[in-house]
């Protein structure tokens, strides 16, 4: 009764489109007819700026916190319910319920995000100290890589890793270490377009020590 209840939600939870809502009440604009139409933090920035962008992804991430906490507290469900609402917290913020729609051939498809931000949320809702150890490494990646396609799964590695370490330890269940590498599995799995753009080498790049070590009258 607890999975029929608190999974439902934690999907729902998970589709709230908040890079779409804070773009268009910011700038009236569809986020999805924007660049990548992605309604995450990195698209919601190109479309909005860097506060709608920011807002985006802290709301992407209570997301993923929310649906974690469905299933411990509201519901008090067993560990393998409540990693299975982080996951669909996840899939529900790619593949949202209130974004769907009949393609050109009448298919439907769901729209969404790539799911870093959702996935540090469940990662905070399993353990609260993992923003520490998460955002260094996005941080970085993003800094002297230059990719956030690349940063979104560095997120969910990251997580993974956290959940598997903690797991040895015993202070986390291992049903959560296989919640860490489905994330994974889903953020690299909606990132699919990306890696082969990336493959391609035609992948949009942000060289961020550029722009900080270059003097302005040079950019």
């Amino acid at each position: 009764m607890n999975a029929f209840f608190s999974l439902p939600l934690a999907y729902l939870i998970g589709s709230i489109p908040s890079g779409l809502l804070v773009v268009k009440i910011a700038t009236g604009k569809d986020l999805r007819d924007i660049e990548s139409g992605r309604t995450g933090g990195t698209n919601a920035m190109r479309a909005a700026g860097p506060i709608a962008g920011l807002l985006t992804a802290l709301l992407d991430v209570f997301k993923g916190t929310a649906a974690v906490w469905v299933g411990q507290s509201l519901f008090s469900s067993p560990d393998w319910v409540v990693a299975i609402n982080g996951l669909f917290a996840i899939l529900g913020h790619n593949y949202s319920a209130f974004l769907v729609k009949r393609n050109e051939n009448g298919k439907i498809v769901f729209k969404g995000g790539a799911g870093g931000a959702t996935t540090l949320g469940v990662a905070i809702g399993l353990w609260m100290n993992s923003w520490i150890v998460i955002l260094p490494i996005a941080g970085l990646v993003y800094l002297f890589v230059g990719y956030a396609s690349l940063t979104t799964i560095s997120i969910a590695l990251s997580t993974m890793g956290i959940l598997i370490v903690r797991a040895i330890n015993g202070t986390s269940s291992w049903v959560y270490a296989l919640l860490g590498a489905a994330s994974v599995g889903a953020v690299v799995f909606a990132l699919k377009p990306n890696l082969q753009r990336l493959k391609e080498g035609t992948e949009r790049r942000v060289n961020l020590l550029a722009r900080i070590f270059t003097p302005k009258k040079f950019k």
